[in-house]
């Protein structure tokens, strides 16, 4: 009895270690269950058909492509001012008046001397027909033998005196001539007429203003022509080369209203502005470390709804394509020393992770072009969520 009691106590011992055994295989299985179950958790999207642009960015101003400054000729106080800021003028409209009593009375007087020269000069010839008549008188009785020699010299002297005589007003009439015309015109000057149709865009001057235009043309007023204009754009080195003549460009402006105006590249400038390129060769340190070429294009204004030095928002597309396939750049890795080839994971319908080898074609900041690698509708992987319970993850 003895013997059965303690073989009874012996497998009932047993029966609990093979127990606790289980108990801890179980929850082990249930713990990588648990962290297996969430390991990760994909952000996907998808990949679909649509437009793309590949574009250079960039900031420019504003200007009328033809405009000009108008100034004065001639010193003197302005008398009158014939227009306003914004007025539209036509070519040849009256624009400002300068006193002109100077000018005017030297013209006066250079016409008085111009019809005392002509007088002198129909009196001369008198003179020389009657030294003609003198001297041909005197010729006759010298083949008579009836003058003195002395008289027959006298008289031929005095006819090409009279000539000369002749040779000289007509020289001083012309000098005179010259002069009036010079005077003419700065009294012409004293009244400014529009060198162009346009707009005035600014006014620099004031009735009353005494102007010296001795050493400098002073600055009276700018006509511009608002129907077109110059979106004058600085395009950083880094993005220059992508930038060429005949490009496709749009901007818009910071009025909010969304509108986008069209245009194309009418010119890109060879070298940066003087003022950069000469500090960079002076050794002075310049506004902005990265150097700036000027691109230039034209956009119609016929609405007005443009204004010189406006800031644009310009965008040169460089290339696009439409209707194609489009994945988020987001989604792809770039493949070293293998330009446009990428490496994306692809979340199949069995919700497996597939690697591909994407070759790409025109790609803007967020998008590219696939042109083969991927399928539309495919779900790209861009993002891999991994759950709470992962911080303890267990892999067999």
């Amino acid at each position: 009895m003895t013997q059965k009691k303690f073989t009874s106590k012996k497998f009932s011992a047993r029966q609990k270690i093979v127990g606790a055994v289980a108990l801890l295989s179980v929850i082990a299985v249930a713990a990588v269950w648990s962290g297996n179950s969430n390991d990760a958790q994909f952000e996907t999207a998808p990949v679909a058909r649509g437009n793309i642009e590949a574009t250079v960015t960039a900031i420019g101003t504003l200007q009328p492509v033809t405009s000009v400054e108008v100034g004065a000729q001639v010193s003197g106080q302005i008398t009158r001012i014939h227009v306003q800021p914004g007025d539209v003028v036509k070519k040849g409209q009256l624009l400002v008046e300068i006193d002109a009593s100077v000018f005017q009375a030297t013209v006066e007087a250079g016409r008085a001397q111009q019809m005392d020269l002509r007088a002198q000069l129909d009196e001369q010839r008198a003179q020389h027909k009657l030294a003609q008549q003198q001297h041909a008188r005197q010729q006759q009785m010298n083949r008579d033998e009836s003058t003195r020699l002395e008289d027959v010299q006298t008289a031929e002297a005095n006819l090409a005196s009279a000539a000369a005589r002749i040779a000289q007003l007509k020289a001083r009439i012309v000098q005179t001539q010259s002069s009036l015309k010079a005077d003419e015109a700065r009294l012409g000057y004293a009244r400014i007429f529009a060198p162009m149709a346009g707009t005035v865009t600014g006014i620099d001057a004031k009735e009353g203003q005494t102007l010296n235009a001795t050493y400098q043309t002073p600055t009276l007023m700018r006509i511009a022509d608002l129907s077109e204009m110059t979106v004058w754009t600085t395009v950083s080195e880094a993005d220059i080369r992508r930038v060429k003549a005949g490009q496709a460009a749009y901007f818009s402006t910071l009025a909010g209203d969304r509108r986008r105006w069209n245009g194309k590249v009418r010119q890109v400038l060879p070298a940066p502005p003087v003022a950069a390129a000469g500090q960079a060769a002076a050794g002075q340190p310049a506004a902005s470390k990265v150097v700036q070429y000027t691109v230039l294009f034209d956009v119609d204004n016929k609405d007005a709804e443009l204004l010189p030095q406006m800031t644009a928002q310009v965008s040169f597309i460089t290339a696009s394509a439409r209707d194609v396939l489009i994945a988020p750049l987001g989604a792809l890795q770039p493949v070293d020393q293998k330009p446009n080839m990428y490496k994306a994971r692809v979340l199949d319908a069995h919700d497996k992770v597939q690697e591909r080898d994407v070759r790409a074609g025109v790609q803007d900041r967020l998008a590219v072009q696939v042109v083969e690698g991927l399928k539309e509708g495919e779900q790209l992987i861009t993002g891999e969520a991994v759950s709470k319970a992962g911080t303890s993850r267990f892999k067999w």
